[in-house]
């Protein structure tokens, strides 16, 4: 086992403090008197002699505290920080609705089997017994046995049934294929969700740090002021508008706190993890600009939508629908077979009573309901207007991702416009807050002119924050407006 006794921890720096209480010991072994029994081995230095029992005490004293310390660096001691992709992997592997949106791809799949099997022939067999409370003549002369015991094979093929059983199979294969697209929407949407959660909590860690820094700079210039107060440079007012926006800025920060804290537990959430669990994720503050105008957002929506392709789906499912209700305007043909065996015995032998044992039969069979009160006229009135539903409800779709898509790109241009100009307003800021400081140390500037370039910066640098990791969220948005998966 290797140990490390580097810097960077304080169990590391004890050890190297022990090893250099060793290292300057040179061990050099010595007889004084090699006819005695009692060799004795010193261990010299340059300026004395030590003997043995000593530096072997010190030896198994260093190696006790250094098996008893705990080998770790305090880097050791925190779980590696979650990069983007990693959360949004567990998301996906983690989400229940994604369970379930695969649980109901196998329920259509089986659907659709179930409806495959209608149009194969369906196989029966049955065992009869029977005794009957006299036994039955035969001529007039003999009684046959009282006992009947018959089994019987058949099997029956619908030919055709108005199209409904061809449809109905049709129908549970666009119902396999509605279940895989709503499948990969409920993971574009859990991807936005993690994406969503990860960039707010990194925003709020950053606004966290803002107030923070906020209410360390303004203890400072309280102190400053406070200062000038007693040797009756500055007037009272000063000191008190100071204290009050230190207790100001001493609430924001709590609020910020909270508003982490609440964003870290959402991430929790959606990852199903404690709520409580720590949260250390990787930051991401580089960005890059939209590439491409609304239009080709647009068009890559139409293309790509989910919910679309869903719509158009529903649609093919209603016109099947529709087929299927206008199945009692045909007959319905069915072909069967018939095997039997009949016997006095369970082993259906025959006996002295039965006149014809076994035998076989063929039938077709044409059945046709032709008046049923409008039955089947209403029905297929239900569906026109199923279908008509359809089509309506695909438009609704088509607007309402146009109108995602659009919202989407503009927050994200505006995010990213206001991230260009902040910068250079934060440059600014920082500037004013340090010029203003120093002026008021010279008493050339007030301490109200120092507040208030401290409130400045404080509002730049949330700013900031907010453009940055909003521009984030809503390139996030937009990818998932056109059905683009995208990992990271």
């Amino acid at each position: 086992m290797k140990w490390d006794s580097s810097g960077g921890s304080k169990q590391g720096k004890l050890r190297a403090a022990l090893l250099e209480l060793v290292v300057p010991i040179t061990v050099k072994p010595k007889l004084v008197n090699s006819n005695s029994q009692e060799n004795i081995v010193l261990l010299r230095n340059p300026n004395r002699q030590i003997r043995l029992w000593q530096p072997l005490m010190l030896i198994f004293l260093i190696l006790g505290i250094w098996l008893v310390l705990p080998n770790q660096s305090p880097a050791q001691d925190h779980k590696k920080a979650l990069t983007l992709r990693q959360a949004v992997e567990m998301a996906i592997k983690a989400n229940l609705d994604l369970m379930i949106s695969r649980e109901d791809i196998q329920a259509a799949q089986s659907i659709k089997n179930i409806r495959r099997s209608n149009l194969l022939p369906t196989l029966n067999s049955a065992y009869d017994y029977r005794r009957d409370d006299e036994g039955r003549s035969i001529g007039g002369f003999a009684e046959a046995s009282r006992d009947t015991y018959t089994f019987e094979v058949s099997a029956t093929q619908p030919l055709f049934r108005g199209f409904e059983l061809i449809n109905a199979y049709k129908i549970a294969d666009l119902g396999v294929n509605v279940a895989e697209l709503n499948e990969k929407l409920t993971r574009l949407n859990v991807i936005f969700d993690i994406k969503n959660a990860y960039f707010t909590v990194l925003k709020n860690q950053k606004l966290a740090l803002v107030a923070r820094d906020t209410v360390k700079n303004l203890e400072a210039q309280e102190e400053v002021a406070k200062n000038f107060y007693e040797v009756g440079m500055t007037p009272l007012n000063d000191l008190l508008q100071v204290q009050v926006r230190v207790a100001n800025a001493k609430q924001n920060l709590i609020v910020a706190k909270n508003n982490l804290q609440i964003a870290e537990s959402q991430f929790n959430i959606i990852l199903r993890r404690p709520v409580n669990t720590p949260v250390q994720i990787t930051d991401i503050q580089k960005y890059a600009a939209l590439e491409n105008d609304i239009d080709h957002y647009l068009s890559e929506a139409d293309k790509n939508r989910l919910d679309i392709k869903v719509a158009d789906l529903q649609i093919e499912i209603a016109e099947k629908d529709l087929e299927v209700a206008k199945k009692d305007y045909y007959p319905a043909l069915t072909l069967s077979g018939n095997y039997f065996r009949v016997g006095e015995d369970p082993d259906v032998s025959g006996g002295d009573g039965i006149f014809d044992d076994k035998g076989w039969s063929i039938s077709a069979t044409a059945s046709w309901d032709f008046w049923e009160w409008g039955r089947t006229h209403y029905g297929k009135k239900e569906k026109l207007s199923r279908l008509a539903q359809t089509r309506y409800n695909k438009e609704v779709v088509q607007d309402r991702a146009d109108l995602e898509v659009k919202t989407a790109y503009l927050k994200t241009i505006e995010s990213e416009k206001n991230i260009v100009t902040v910068e250079k307003a934060l440059v600014q800021a920082k500037e004013n807050l340090r010029i203003n400081e120093e002026r008021y140390k010279e008493q050339v500037a007030t301490s109200t002119d120092v507040l208030d370039a401290q409130t400045l910066l404080t509002i730049t640098q949330t700013n900031y924050v907010n453009a940055l990791y909003d521009f984030k969220i809503a390139r996030a948005a937009l990818q998932r407006a056109i059905s683009l998966e995208v990992l990271e």
